[in-house]
């Protein structure tokens, strides 16, 4: 382990830099873009662009990495992400983000495919759960340092910007100074989405939720703050709190799902959830405080559902299934993500800011009907508890990350003994 450490840590700090980066970024054009006055739906539609870039770039990144090979694909990808930021600031035009949105999903899936890949490489078989856990909490800890530096300098002017650039262009150092061997670029295995749904609907169901959601999240959440009157302080530690608190709850709620039929623990996380995101609607311009309080629950609660989503279809498949299912429950989070920002920006319109918690609160409860309603009708999803595999902390990585995860390494658990 000892001379895997230097590699692990460049590729974990560049990775660590680009998701600081990234966080910021959000933050910074949802601020400027309430200053501009720009709609919550215009600018649901803004960030909506960014998804559809990342969903984009799975397909388009592998065949340009595949052509050039990773070193030179990820030149290419890291030069153009470092500049789009400072052309944020250059033109405040919805139209123009939304462009540079696209561009700027399609380049950030690219890197995480090629650092990804290179993890795989670093990472030898026996330490790549181990590696994994610890990329998933980089990664939710990163996020959450990027919404509160926000803070630093105008939050409205260039300043924000230049930091994002800054911070692409710093990942870089750290990732390309270290020598790793170039990987084999592999075609990730598909499963029709039909397919997939005729499996688990619960799954398909919980992870396009789960992307409508956190898609909304992430891109509506500053001008939520902002439109119920919050603190610069208070939106950043709002978003950050919520973040780390889907950080922090995804282990005690995973481990539940472990012991308990994983229907009805998803089933309850999402009750849970719609009840705190309603509370959080009423709460919304009178209780700053509060809120960042709801904010950790609700986090804490919600950020599991896609894990819950994975772990319960990969109950229901065989093992050597896992990294094909898990590749269209991903692809399936990023539809939801890329609708998300629109759809919760339009209510933001109609019913004023506070309204995204509403929006949460309604898409909850009908993905807890839906649950209640396959888990009631449906006998295929019950799995015996020495049959489950081990719920493992998920976040929306890209393909490469899930050769890393380790329920593939797990051999098959022993059928349990029949009773004498």
């Amino acid at each position: 382990m000892g001379k895997l450490l230097l590699p692990l840590t460049a590729l974990l700090s560049g990775v660590g830099m680009l998701v600081v980066g990234t966080g910021l970024l959000f933050s910074a054009i949802g601020a400027q873009a309430g200053q501009a006055k720009f709609s919550s739906l215009v600018t649901g539609l803004v960030m909506s662009a960014y998804f559809a870039g990342f969903v984009y770039g799975t397909y388009a990144c592998p065949v340009i990495i595949r052509t050039v090979g990773h070193i030179r694909a990820f030149a290419a990808m890291a030069s153009i992400a470092s500049a789009l930021p400072i052309l944020h600031a250059l033109w405040i035009n919805p139209w123009s983000w939304g462009v540079l949105r696209f561009v700027t999903g399609v380049c950030l899936v690219g890197l995480y495919i090629v650092v990804e890949s290179w993890l795989n490489v670093v990472a030898v078989s026996e330490q790549r759960g181990k590696v994994f856990a610890i990329y998933m909490a980089v990664n939710g800890v990163a996020m959450a340092l990027g919404q509160w530096l926000i803070l630093v300098g105008d939050r409205f002017g260039f300043v924000p910007f230049a930091m994002v650039s800054i911070l692409f262009s710093f990942a870089l150092l750290p990732i390309t100074l270290t020598p790793v061997q170039e990987p084999q670029p592999t075609e990730a295995p598909k499963l029709g989405l039909f397919k997939l749904f005729a499996i688990s609907p619960i799954g398909v169901i919980a992870a396009v939720g789960s992307g409508l959601l956190n898609g909304a999240l992430y891109s509506l959440g500053h001008l939520f703050g902002q439109g119920v009157g919050f603190s610069e302080a208070g939106i950043a530690t709002f978003m950050a709190a919520t973040i780390l608190g889907g950080a922090v709850f995804q282990w005690p709620v995973g481990h539940l799902s472990d012991t308990y039929d994983r229907r009805w623990v998803l089933f309850w996380v999402c009750v849970a959830s719609a009840v705190v995101a309603s509370t959080g609607f009423y709460l919304a311009r009178e209780y700053e405080g509060s809120l960042i309080v709801l904010g950790i629950i609700y986090g804490g609660l919600s950020f599991t559902i896609y894990g819950l989503a994975v772990a319960h279809v990969n109950d229901l498949i065989d093992q050597s299934r896992v990294l094909e299912v898990t590749g269209g429950l991903l692809l399936l989070y990023g539809i939801g993500a890329t609708i998300g920002p629109t759809l919760g920006g339009a209510i933001m319109d109609w019913l004023g800011p506070e309204s995204l918690m509403l929006y949460f609160a309604v898409m909850l409860l009908l993905l807890a009907v839906n649950i209640w309603h396959f888990t009631r009708s449906k006998k295929r999803g019950t799995v015996k508890p020495e049959h489950k595999a081990d719920y493992v902390l998920m976040g929306s990585g890209s393909q490469a990350l899930l050769q890393m995860d380790p329920r593939r390494e797990q051999p098959p658990k022993p059928e349990a003994p029949p009773p004498p």
